[in-house]
């Protein structure tokens, strides 16, 4: 990846947005206004520092041009002020390439995240319900907005599956490290004697596109409607609210039962298609592309063990980078920054190695 050919292409976009904004057919149109909108605001952060850096470059060598004057007081004070910039402009690529983590969806404001319970029964289902109460705990101390968007629950009150929705600065540049297969060992609460079990979960967190992004149209997908069900399969309700769309082309499907209204459930079905048809997309190309960079999100193999977590002593372990801390009982509570800093500087030193090689 080239670091800079990327924020070239941010800050192209960026513009471009500025002009499709000012245009008459996009103002009459909300939906689409608010989409361009919304991208806007994402890029805007990137976009300024990005056009600051390169004004900074620009100084720099018009200083470096006055640094060979033969008067002696400009040449020392150009020098002076080109050393300046240069350790302000260092300070402004650090800040760039922290905000470039994540490749293209670095800046999305919205992701979705599916929790699945593996391996271990019903303990594995508490642990889900676990990974959820902890991600949820870690949004509300970033101030991040999160939702469920539909949950199958279990019978001891865990979850065979989960699925959020998140809304906030930095979310998916953060959570895109969640992605793969975490391990629990504890002893369960349905454990009588005492041993330890090892149960897992999964868990994929998808880029949530902006509408106009993805095309999608009803007659791309069939729509079921069904009666939503609780743990057990029982009926909670005698009306057809539940959704399940089936995407033609890739045989995707979606299901939203969380909502007592249809349409809201048909809304959120919709995000989570559209989302996975989004992954489904960068998945394509990053196989066309044949992409062999080393950091943590290039790999995207969502069935790799990333995490174990070991209740009995207080430890967790990021399996990618060699990480143990022995403070479980922080991070589950919801304080998942000694993970997230330690992931975001491994990956910002990788893409900061490849990007010299490039050079």
């Amino acid at each position: 990846m080239n670091v800079r050919a990327e924020l070239e292409g941010k800050l192209k976009r960026f513009e471009e947005l500025e002009g499709m904004m000012s245009q008459p057919e996009v103002m009459d149109q909300s939906n689409k206004m608010a989409a361009y909108a919304r991208e806007h605001g994402s890029l805007a952060k990137l976009a300024n520092k990005f056009k600051h850096y390169k004004k900074l470059s620009e100084d720099i060598q018009g200083l470096a041009e006055m640094a060979g004057s033969h008067d002696a007081d400009e040449r020392a004070m150009a020098q002076e002020e080109v050393t300046s910039l240069r350790a302000e402009r260092e300070k402004l690529w650090n800040e760039l390439l922290e905000m470039t983590i994540g490749g293209e969806d670095a800046t999305r404001s919205r992701c979705v995240m599916e929790i699945r319970a593996g391996t271990g029964g019903e303990e594995a289902a508490l642990f889900a319900r676990d990974l959820y109460e902890m991600y949820k705990s870690n949004a509300v101390l970033k101030g991040w907005k999160v939702e469920v968007m539909d949950a199958s629950p279990s019978e001891r009150g865990g979850f065979k599956e989960i699925i959020l929705g998140f809304d906030g600065e930095g979310v998916y540049r953060e959570l895109q490290f969640e992605s793969g297969g975490h391990r629990v060992q504890r002893v369960p609460e349905t454990e009588t004697q005492g041993r330890i079990h090892t149960s897992a979960a999964t868990v994929a967190v998808l880029a949530e596109p902006e509408d106009v992004e993805i095309d999608l149209k009803p007659e791309d997908y069939r729509t079921d409607k069904f009666c939503a069900s609780g743990p057990g399969g029982q009926h909670v309700n005698k009306t057809e609210s539940a959704i399940r769309l089936t995407h033609y082309e890739t045989g995707i499907v979606v299901q939203c039962q969380d909502e007592k209204s249809q349409h809201k459930n048909l809304a959120k079905a919709i995000r989570v298609l559209k989302s996975r048809l989004y992954d489904h997309k960068r998945q394509e190309e990053a196989k066309r592309r044949s992409d062999t960079r080393k950091t943590l999100t290039g790999s995207g193999d969502r069935s790799e063990r990333i995490r174990t977590y070991n209740f009995p002593q207080n430890r967790i372990t990021d399996h990618r980078i060699g990480l143990t801390l022995y403070k479980l009982d922080s991070v589950i509570s919801g304080n998942l920054m000694p993970v997230t800093t330690a992931l975001l500087e491994y990956e910002r030193d990788q893409i900061r190695d490849d990007d010299m090689e490039e050079a």
